[in-house]
């Protein structure tokens, strides 16, 4: 053979085995990726079965209502519904052209829906406040296409639940009930509901915060998802991966109009202790102290002496309350309550409100720097619109300006018993300085600084004299009939 043929079978004999070399790593990434994919979609809950198991008790609800003197639209949805959707949605079904009525001077029945779920044989349903909220008439229909009329057993608008009863219902599909106190943020849940109206509409996703506050209702720790929710989908229930009911969707939060990833569900037990109470009673008891809080910002931490923000700040005790009885104070920081921490000033509305009317309960505090214990026996909370007067407890001098920036004045007795305090100083001008900084305004009334009381003008210079320098310290003001504390620094 010669030189150049031998070269050349050396050069095919490289190329062939690169190429193969190639094909090997084509094939091996192509394996991997395929093992990945697998792996990926092992590792993703399968909800087929999880629905199959319990699409049968969950129910669409629809409304009746007589219309209102003055109300020229008939839809299939409530106001609260409404203002979730989208601005196209709404002129669709309020507007003109809605097939629900919607022409002026077309005075027709108001009809709303939404979603629920059958929680006992003997036909209970649960479902939410705002979608059975003045019916006339209640519809319920079922997975296999029966329709029902329902009674309205109870509501709690504190809650937004209602609790409903079949009528003529037999061999009923009923829901697992699990515990939502169980849950863990990041777990999987999923929805079925009726959103705008389709039907056992199937939505998951996952847990994203527990013991959520929200403005509307202080008695409920929400749990937060990013499960999609849209008007239709109330009431509905919020499942875990064992097929057990956790929580019933009730909001959602929304810019646009339509779900943005941010839907709340209120807990289950919570929601059948409601229950229990409506059906047995017919109405809901809950535990009640008698205080207004605020939260705890790292300000009002240092200037109580609290290496870090945490508890829930009394800033006023109700007049003949369970606090005031048990000898709470405005200034007083609740740490714990029965045993449990409260880290924000959101944790303490649950669990007064869970606790049974009667009960004693223990109460962790911080109080001047120290921390004290006592027992507070729980009363029972009064029904919205019941007015409760505040407690604080003394008197005056002229008017004085201090390097705070402020000037005060005495307080009027008249000022005094409208606001329902019986002590202070009133702000009566304020400049830019320490005061001004810590959101402190002309008519409000001081009444403790620095967890001082002020009483009269005298007590106020007193006080501010004594002020550390570069220290935050609290400051206690009423205005508008609400106190509040601000911190400020010197």
């Amino acid at each position: 053979m010669s030189r150049t043929t031998e070269v050349a079978q050396q050069s095919r004999n490289i190329q062939s085995g690169g190429a193969l070399a190639i094909l090997l790593m084509v094939l091996s990434v192509m394996v991997l990726t395929g093992w990945s994919q697998a792996g990926l979609a092992q590792g993703l809950p399968d909800f087929t079965e999880l629905v199959e198991d319990n699409a049968g008790a969950v129910v669409n609800i629809s409304t009746t209502s007589a219309p209102k003197a003055g109300n020229t639209r008939g839809m299939p949805f409530d106001e609260r519904q409404l203002e979730q959707m989208p601005e196209f949605f709404q002129d669709f079904f309020r507007g003109p052209q809605s097939p629900f009525g919607g022409s002026p001077g077309n005075s027709q029945p108001r009809r709303s829906m939404g979603s629920g779920f059958i929680v006992s044989e003997d036909g209970y349903v649960l479902t939410n406040n705002h979608v059975v909220e003045g019916a006339d008439e209640i519809i319920v229909r079922l997975n296999d296409r029966r329709e029902l009329p329902a009674t309205l057993v109870g509501t709690d608008p504190r809650s937004d639940m209602a609790v409903l009863k079949l009528e003529n219902g037999e061999d009923l599909p009923v829901v697992k009930v699990g515990r939502s106190s169980e849950l863990k943020v990041g777990e999987w849940v999923f929805a079925i509901g009726s959103p705008f109206g389709f039907d056992y509409t199937v939505t998951a996703g996952i847990v994203s915060a527990l013991g959520r506050s929200l403005p509307s209702e202080n008695y409920v720790p929400f749990i937060q998802t990013d499960v999609a929710i849209n008007p239709g989908n109330s009431g509905g229930p919020l499942f875990n991966l064992d097929g057990e009911v956790v929580g019933i969707n009730s909001q959602i939060y929304t810019r646009s109009g339509g779900f943005m990833g941010v839907s709340f569900a209120i807990p289950i037990d919570d929601a059948m202790n409601v229950f229990r109470q409506l059906r047995d009673k017919g109405v809901v008891s809950r535990g009640w102290l008698g205080v207004l809080i605020q939260e705890v910002n790292r300000d009002l931490a240092e200037s109580f002496g609290l290496e870090r923000p945490r508890g829930a700040l009394i800033a006023e005790v109700m007049a003949d309350s369970p606090a005031q009885q048990a000898g709470l104070q405005a200034g007083d920081i609740v740490l714990s309550y029965d045993g449990e921490p409260v880290e924000l000033s959101s944790d303490l509305p649950p669990m007064v409100g869970r606790t049974p009317v009667g009960e004693t309960a223990g109460l962790r505090v911080l109080r001047g720097g120290e921390v004290i214990e006592m027992g507070v026996e729980i009363g029972r909370l009064p029904e919205e619109g019941s007015q409760q007067a505040a407690v604080p407890s003394g008197e005056s001098g002229g008017p004085t300006s201090a390097p705070l920036g402020m000037m005060v004045e005495p307080l009027p007795a008249d000022m005094a018993d409208s606001l329902g305090v019986d002590r202070g100083v009133v702000v009566a001008d304020v400049a830019r300085g320490p005061a001004y900084e810590a959101g402190i305004r002309p008519r409000d009334v001081i009444t403790e600084i620095n967890r001082k009381k002020v009483a009269s003008v005298e007590d106020f210079r007193e006080v501010v004299r004594a002020l550390p320098d570069d220290k935050a310290v609290s400051v206690r003001v009423v205005r508008q009939g609400r106190a509040l504390y601000l911190v400020m620094k010197p």
